[in-house]
């Protein structure tokens, strides 16, 4: 089968050494499941990554893909100069995905950047350490409905049915970030519910539960990861899977959820 791994990742920033220092500590048992999550991904022997992160290219009205030769991981925001990750990008597959969404009626819109925004740099930090030769395409997501962002993840899952490829699938995202008083969004009640929620609609393949989500419910909870995991359910819809959870917690006022679906 082309699709031979997929997983939800978190992407704290303090997971990279260089940043979170003696901070890491405070992530590891999320750091401990991404080293786990990396040993599945490397049994799999994939040839190309698609990676869907939350804060990369963005358009309200379309889907996109990052099309680039070249990518490399840019972590100067959080002062990190050092950590530099590359990869070489997949080209051939993008433009037929772009192709079939025209036909299908998806707006995807194609973008070509180097530079590999947090979303993505802090999973493949972890899971790429043994994939060296891995391609990449980076994934966005966009604010139309939930259904539309359904229906892009089983285009997707059309597309990688018909390639020959063994793809590999990273839904990257953070749940809640209003967890705690001191949380980045401050808190709001709705940020443990929602993350609650969350595990128990994936724990329980509940497609038509994750689209019935109130909308204001989801902006409440502050999260950043709900439409990369609808986009990875769409994908894995119809498919048989075990679901694992590796980790859950949320030190910092935000939730970090790290899971494999195993194929």
């Amino acid at each position: 089968m082309p699709l031979v791994f997929a997983a939800i990742t978190p992407h704290p920033p303090l997971l990279i050494p260089a940043i979170g220092q003696e901070a890491i500590k405070k992530v590891e048992k999320t750091k401990q499941a991404l080293e786990k999550l990396e040993e599945d991904l490397y049994s799999t022997k994939p040839d190309v990554i698609l990676l869907i992160s939350p804060h990369g290219s963005y358009f309200d009205d379309a889907f996109t893909l990052n099309v680039h030769p070249e990518y490399e991981t840019d972590l100067r925001q959080f002062g990190d100069l050092t950590t530099k990750l590359k990869f070489k990008g997949e080209l051939h597959l993008s433009a037929i995905l772009r192709e079939s969404g025209k036909e299908k009626g998806v707006p995807i819109a194609m973008v070509s950047e180097e530079k590999l925004d947090p979303g993505a740099a802090v999973p493949l930090f972890y899971l790429t350490r043994h994939l060296p030769n891995v391609r990449l395409l980076p994934i966005g997501f966009s604010q139309l409905s939930w259904k539309t962002h359904f229906d892009f993840g089983y285009l997707l899952k059309e597309f990688i049915t018909n390639t020959t490829k063994r793809i590999a699938v990273i839904a990257s995202g953070d749940l809640s970030h209003a967890l705690t008083t001191d949380a980045p969004a401050g808190f709001n009640p709705a940020g443990a519910e929602f993350d609650q929620k969350i595990q128990e609609l994936l724990a329980t393949n509940n497609i038509a539960g994750m689209l019935k989500l109130d909308p204001k419910f989801v902006e409440n909870a502050a999260e950043c990861g709900f439409r990369s995991f609808l986009i990875l359910m769409g994908i894995l819809s119809n498919m048989k899977y075990t679901y694992k959870i590796y980790n859950y917690e949320g030190p910092f006022g935000v939730g970090y959820l790290t899971a494999n679906f195993v194929i």
